[in-house]
């Protein structure tokens, strides 16, 4: 990637105006995700193309390497022509998805519970009353467990090298657990691939691609902020000791 003139901070995510080399990061993913045929997935773009329409949000990051080169990351939110890893992007943070993993063994099980539920609701038995609400009483209990297993499976770094759990994050800025899907947005999963093997982030866009969900106003191609629900208490933690732009008032 060609030197321009770098910025003097680092992008404030929540409110930015893309620096030039993110701009040109972003073209050349867009141009790649235009031309590729690494993989199927359908972002509403071309007609007859089979599968859910499913707007996605990328996001690059300029980065300077350990070598001292300039390169940019890529990454997308969530899963991507339903995995989670393809050539070219970032790894998630964790990969819930994992053959054999304790969130398949987890579900599994709540499956199997939810079976067990169904089929004494349909008997339509008294005696099967007290039977199906200690199944109930299970089926919350494991799931409230599952649930905070996988928190904390996501382990965020900052430059530092200091390293929190997903839980562990929200439940000290916010008193809550994490709203679901946090952890899973571009951005996060950016700077802690940059931070886990050494590179200076240098510079941050996200953008949308795809058709716009119903009950939001993203444009394709256009550039947007970091969330606040989910990224905000994340970002706080792995930009810890970087100066950012300042603010907007």
């Amino acid at each position: 990637m060609a030197t321009d003139t770098l910025p003097e901070k680092f992008t404030y995510p929540f409110n930015y105006t893309p620096h030039a080399l993110s701009v040109r990061a972003a073209e050349k993913l867009q141009y790649y995700l235009v031309k590729q045929k690494d993989w199927q997935h359908n972002f509403g773009l071309t007609e007859d193309q089979e599968g859910t329409v499913i707007g996605k949000m990328f996001g690059v990051l300029v980065v300077r390497t350990v070598h001292n080169e300039l390169g940019f990351l890529s990454a997308f939110s969530g899963k991507l022509a339903g995995g989670f890893h393809h050539a070219g992007f970032v790894p998630p943070v964790f990969d819930s998805l994992t053959a054999g993993s304790f969130l398949n063994i987890g579900m599994q099980e709540l499956t199997r519970i939810n079976q067990q539920i169904k089929k004494l609701t349909e008997m339509e038995m008294a005696e099967n009353t007290t039977e199906i609400a200690r199944l109930q009483e299970v089926r919350r209990t494991n799931s409230i467990a599952l649930q905070g297993k996988l928190f904390d499976q996501f382990q965020f770094l900052n430059q530092a090298g200091e390293e929190k759990s997903l839980r562990d994050i929200f439940q000290k800025s916010t008193n809550n657990n994490p709203p679901a899907g946090a952890g899973e947005c571009a951005a996060p999963k950016l700077l802690h691939y940059a931070f886990l093997h050494g590179m200076t982030p240098i510079a941050l866009a996200e953008f949308w691609w795809g058709l716009s969900p119903k009950s939001a106003s993203w444009k394709h191609g256009h550039f947007y902020p970091s969330c606040h629900e989910k990224c905000a208490p994340i970002l706080a933690h792995m930009l810890k000791g970087i100066v950012m732009d300042d603010k907007p008032e």
